[in-house]
């Protein structure tokens, strides 16, 4: 049990700060939009760049790890990542947070996955799913604090305070870092990947960014498409390479592997769904309903409680049901609670939202704990590493896709009114699309075996 919880427990701190930053300025997106006069909906960009940079380095956090080591890698992930959020509270521009939120990005895409890749090469796959909750157990307590801080710090304080309060949680995590993260490093390394990584890199940020800026005013209206076609040019080309190099950066044979196919495939359209959520239920109870930062964060703080009951509950739903009913049947209840959202109005009682939202962020956690477990059951040890990039980059694309997915819609309704103001119908509609998306994801495991990920999940395969 000692080797199940050491790991998890050292890379709490950074989990929380960076989970924690991710929902505190969710909760004050509003506030920092008039404080910069923007348009709120422009403040995707503060997201979609932090997740940018996420989706380019983290193909190569595997390499550095194995290379230079673990406990190296996530300190310096840490130092980066505590020094961007100060400059993240002394923005006083658009571009300055978009850069500075870009760099937080790059300290973030060395955390979590090789936080992950230590837990997975300490502990035997039947603790796998147990260890996994473990690890997340800490890092849900920064979603929880989080809108609820957030919004008090925004409506009470300034909102530059909520980018602050990462400085000492970062150097508390460097503390435990030194002292008790394990230096796991990979007994051979092969070369890296750099025409991979330019390749795959500049071609995911590409179609990222412009999915993010069509339908906007950020640039010319055909820079989006110009750059989602550029992008989709640059990632056919990677296919390419990845076919003839010995180590490519994403090595795509890993989807031969059904389990891992199953949870990336399928999870990227889950993710892309929920992904929407930081940004367009903190806009909706605010810009839609009136509502003030900390009252806004009182409400949305639910979803992750939800979150937290669940992981004390995942192991046996997993043992009794099995990956693939849990997948499909889940996948619908939670893309009907995303719809839900998208009937409540100013005049709905607090105390519904709050029921709606806490269900909600159950079902929905015990999906994400079933596809992180799914990702590596039958995943050989050697390319754990590749493993771990490869799931960790499309988590973070389909994040990214799914706030450029929630603002278009936005900007398409209010578009479609002939209007420039956000209204309640427009989160309506955007919601109930997105809800009907996340249900799609249901169908993308049907393919699984009834016995798959039995290993992982503490039972014997059929």
């Amino acid at each position: 049990m000692a080797s199940v919880m050491l790991v998890p427990l050292v890379a709490a701190a950074a989990l929380f700060m960076e989970n924690l930053d991710a929902t505190v300025i969710a909760t004050s997106l509003p506030a920092i939009a008039r404080d910069l006069h923007q348009d709120p909906v422009i403040l995707k960009l503060a997201f979609t760049s932090y997740l940018i940079a996420l989706a380019v380095f983290i193909p190569v956090s595997g390499w550095a790890a194995d290379r230079f080591g673990a406990r190296n890698v996530f300190r310096g992930a840490i130092v980066i990542f505590t020094l961007a959020s100060a400059a993240c509270g002394f923005a006083d521009s658009l571009e300055w947070l978009v850069v500075a939120r870009a760099v937080q990005g790059l300290g973030g895409a060395m955390m979590t996955p090789v936080g992950r890749l230590i837990l997975l090469r300490s502990v035997p796959k039947r603790e796998l799913v147990q260890a996994l909750a473990y690890l997340t157990i800490p890092a849900l307590l920064a979603p929880l604090v989080g809108p609820l801080v957030g919004g008090f710090i925004t409506t009470y304080f300034h909102w530059r305070w909520i980018f602050w309060i990462n400085i000492p949680v970062g150097v508390l995590g460097l503390v435990l870092a030194t002292r008790y993260m394990p230096d796991v490093r990979a007994d051979r390394v092969p070369p890296l990947d750099w025409l991979g990584l330019c390749l795959s890199g500049l071609g995911l940020a590409a179609i990222i960014f412009g999915f993010t800026i069509t339908g906007g005013e950020v640039l010319p209206r055909l820079a989006g498409p110009a750059l989602i076609i550029a992008g989709a040019v640059l990632v056919a080309l990677y296919v390419q390479h990845a076919r003839r190099a010995p180590h490519p950066i994403l090595d795509l044979r890993l989807f031969r592997i059904p389990t891992f196919r199953s949870s990336v495939v399928g999870g990227t359209v889950f993710r892309t769904g929920i992904g929407s959520i930081p940004f367009l239920l903190p806009l909706m109870l605010q810009v839609g309903f009136g509502l003030n930062p900390f009252q806004s964060g009182s409400l949305t703080f639910a979803a992750a409680a939800g979150a937290l009951v669940m992981k004390f509950t995942a192991l046996p739903i997993l043992r009794r049901f099995g990956f693939r009913r849990v997948l499909v049947f889940n996948a619908l209840v939670c893309g009907a609670f995303l719809a839900i959202n998208g009937m409540f109005t100013a005049h709905t009682p607090h105390g519904i939202i709050l029921l709606a939202l806490l269900t909600g962020g159950f079902f929905r956690s015990l999906q994400f704990t079933s596809l992180n477990a799914l990702a590596f059951a039958d995943v050989p040890p050697p390319i754990l590493s590749q493993a771990t990039g490869m799931s960790a980059v499309a988590q973070q694309l389909a994040s990214a896709a799914g706030v450029g997915l929630a603002a278009l819609l936005l900007e398409s309704a209010r578009s479609l009114r002939g209007d420039t103001a956000l209204v309640t119908a427009d989160f309506s509609i955007a919601f109930i699309i997105i809800g009907v998306f996340t249900a799609f994801s249901a169908f993308l495991h049907l393919g699984l075996e009834k016995d798959a990920g039995a290993e992982v999940a503490g039972a014997a395969r059929k």
